[in-house]
């Protein structure tokens, strides 16, 4: 395997990741408003701040280590992205930051207002739908480049119809994934109450997650019909996406191994994330940029592929002790 697919393996990995931790963070926060709104809070608020108090200040590590590794690896994608981005991603910036003050103000605060965890919970949808700007703008059409300059199509982008498929996709698999795993966390804490009105979103989420998914398809089949036809000589890997996505919802519709559930969860997201990665390439922003005519230098590869691996297995036993002393301890998720 070359550098270059190296390079973008292990930021994809990356990214993954984000993706499934930062869902489930996004989504319990939601969840912990909604139930506010809905005078439900009492049922599920304890199982959601038992999981955030130990994991939201490690949550924007994947993404910081993989905006990290873009430039670095791929130093072209700046020039590229760095106009287009500007605007969704100063709002992204601003909806982190937001959420950061939350956090500060709910656990060392003394008291909690409903206007602050709107805030909170309305943040967990932006940010992902602020963020998958980048994964709409990497499929051509909204950025062109005159006189060395990046210009981007405002009224393009926000017309569009795979573009705004993208936001959805975004959202609704947010709130999917994280109401999968409230569920199968408010079952190891033995908080029924707690355990159907969660695995009630899960069951409510799921349909609009894979409608949402095949909308994408839709959209993208008439935005990048190239890109499209990759997916299609692929078509085993989403279809077997597909059938982790129904593994997945019968086991919380018959409420048993919903830690298996989860997992079918995550290879549902890996497989599609992997396959939609795998045939895009070798492009990065379609049709100017590919993992070839970008890569930095080989002896920056080397290190930049040294790092990056060694912080993956570095991230990887940290995450798993995290797991074993708080969200997997049967007295902490218990909150004895």
């Amino acid at each position: 395997m070359s550098y270059e697919l190296v390079g973008i393996t292990v930021l994809w990995i990356f990214l993954y990741g984000y993706i499934i931790v930062g869902s489930i963070d996004f989504g319990a926060g939601f969840y912990n408003f909604y139930a506010k709104l809905t005078k439900k809070d009492h049922v599920i608020s304890k199982v959601i701040d038992r999981y955030l108090s130990p994991v939201w200040e490690v949550t924007n590590v994947f993404l910081v280590f993989f905006f990290i590794g873009i430039v670095g690896f791929f130093p072209d994608t700046a020039f590229y992205y760095g106009t287009a981005l500007l605007v969704p991603g100063s709002i992204a910036t601003i909806l982190l930051a937001i959420r950061g003050a939350y956090y500060a103000f709910h656990h060392y605060g003394a008291k909690q207002t409903t206007f602050f965890q709107f805030l909170y919970g309305m943040t967990g949808l932006f940010i992902p739908a602020s963020l998958s700007v980048v994964l709409t703008l990497s499929e051509g059409g909204f950025i062109t480049v005159e006189n060395e300059q990046v210009l981007i199509d405002y009224n393009a982008l926000l017309t569009s119809p795979y573009s705004w498929s993208v936001v959805v996709l975004a959202i609704v698999s947010v709130l999917y994934i994280s109401s999968f795993f409230l569920s199968y966390y408010a079952k190891s804490a033995k908080d029924e109450p707690a355990f159907e009105l969660v695995r009630k979103y899960a069951l409510t989420w799921s349909l609009p997650t894979i409608l949402a998914s095949f909308l994408v398809f839709f959209a993208l089949s008439r935005h990048n019909p190239v890109h499209f036809q990759n997916m299609l000589s692929m078509a085993w890997i989403f279809i077997l996406s597909f059938l982790f996505f129904c593994g997945a919802v019968y086991l919380l519709w018959k409420r048993k191994n919903l830690g298996t559930a989860f997992i079918l969860v995550m290879l549902q997201f890996a497989a599609a994330f992997f396959g939609y990665g795998a045939t895009h390439l070798p492009y990065i922003l379609y049709p100017y940029l590919t993992i070839y005519s970008s890569f930095t230098n080989p002896a920056m590869a080397t290190a930049l592929v040294t790092a990056f691996i060694g912080g993956l297995l570095m991230l990887i036993p940290s995450l798993y002790l995290l797991m074993r002393l708080f969200l997997f301890n049967n007295k902490y998720v218990q909150g004895k």
